[in-house]
């Protein structure tokens, strides 16, 4: 079946369809992992995003329930080169097409992803359609620009959490907290909340072989709530869209700094710069993929890093914040931590589940940091 993409400046390629007749729009971004399609499809951070991979063939090793980072696709479309329809793996249940089309989740192969890489990094990620309804270029083109941009955008609200629960037997568990936020730890590990605002599982799982117990709540669980219940640490996930654009979170984020250990990955780190007093800003076509080299500032290491987003933090005039981490590529900040109150975080994924692996002694960092407060 014949589809079409277009982007917001008028740039058109041609392909097919193999999930069906469709037509659906969302931010045009490309990622470099040469694996982890799977992981890139079930990352909650992608909402809103149709995802260009630079890899041409996609879906040889189908897909596994082991490597689910939440219980769904959330990318609103997958462009592909060429999508293997019969894959080979013992691990797999399913091939590509179909665990797309079971999230009703549009994919289209057989275009320029080269092109499409190229045009993006020379003119930035912008806004697209896919449809194998609309084939006209400037008709096609019109409801582009009928979409919203991403900077401006809150998505976390269509992928965060909505009920606090647990992390154990390697999947997500329902829990009960009394109403002021009180919560029986089961006693596996340091007390940890977690602030789930699109969170992959991966996180969970490192947080666990880290030494925490982590209790994953919803965005607006209070300070107070917090406090109660009995929790030594706070993580913020990762997430998708504007960090600027969400008051309320950096407002709340605010409150914790003073009152716990805090850390966050991704959107936490962004939210933690917004609440210490920096800004963020949008990357021309983000940072996504498992090769970007970054530099740890307190020890010189150069770490390979996985990364998701399309934003990155500013730390201009803040002088009690400072960079542990910059991305040799780009020079933007990937790591801070603050002079005097026990706060650090990063801005690419030391969990990635399918590599690199350079950055998971930031899980005991954060742990060896609760312990420097709690002793203080």
């Amino acid at each position: 079946m014949k589809a079409l993409l277009v982007l917001e400046d008028g740039f058109t390629l041609e392909g097919k369809s193999f999930t069906g007749d469709f037509e659906t729009g969302g931010e045009v971004i490309f990622t470099t992992g040469m694996t982890g399609y799977q992981e890139v499809l079930t990352d909650p951070s992608y909402y809103g995003q149709m995802v260009c991979m630079t890899y041409p063939l996609v879906g040889n090793y189908g897909i596994s329930e082991a490597d689910m980072e939440s219980a769904r696709v959330h990318c609103s479309a997958f462009l592909v080169k060429e999508c293997c329809k019969q894959p080979s793996n013992w691990q797999s249940v399913m091939a590509l097409p179909a665990f797309l089309q079971k999230f009703d989740r549009p994919g289209m192969e057989g275009l320029d992803t080269r092109a499409l890489t190229r045009h993006l990094r020379i003119n930035g990620a912008m806004r697209g359609m896919i449809s194998t309804r609309e084939l006209n270029p400037a008709a096609l083109k019109e409801k582009v620009l009928a979409q919203p941009t991403m900077k401006g955008r809150n998505l976390v609200p269509f992928v965060a959490a909505q009920e606090p629960y647990a992390w154990f037997d390697n999947q997500p568990q329902k829990v009960a907290l009394g109403a002021d936020g009180a919560y029986a730890w089961r006693g596996t590990g340091l007390p940890l909340l977690v602030y789930d605002y699109g969170i992959k599982w991966n996180i969970l799982r490192r947080l666990c072989e880290a030494g925490f117990e982590p209790l994953a709540v919803p965005p607006n669980f209070s300070a107070a709530q917090a406090k109660a219940s009995g929790a030594k640490g706070v993580f913020l996930s990762n997430g998708p869209g504007d960090p600027a654009t969400l008051t309320a979170e950096i407002a709340l984020v605010r409150e914790l700094v003073g009152s716990f250990p805090v850390t966050g990955i991704c959107l936490g780190h962004q939210l933690i710069g917004h609440a210490l007093g920096g800004t963020t800003d949008k990357l021309k076509f983000g940072h996504h993929g498992c090769n970007h080299p970054v530099k740890d500032l307190t020890t010189g290491r150069i770490e390979i890093s996985s990364q998701n987003h399309g934003f990155h933090v500013v730390l201009d005039g803040v002088n009690d914040v400072e960079a542990t981490h910059i991305n040799l590529n780009d020079n933007t900040l990937e790591g801070l931590r603050h002079k005097t109150l026990p706060v650090m975080s990063v801005q690419y994924h030391p969990e990635a589940a399918a590599g690199p692996r350079d950055g998971q002694y930031l899980f005991g960092r954060f742990r060896q940091l609760i312990g420097e407060a709690a002793g203080a």
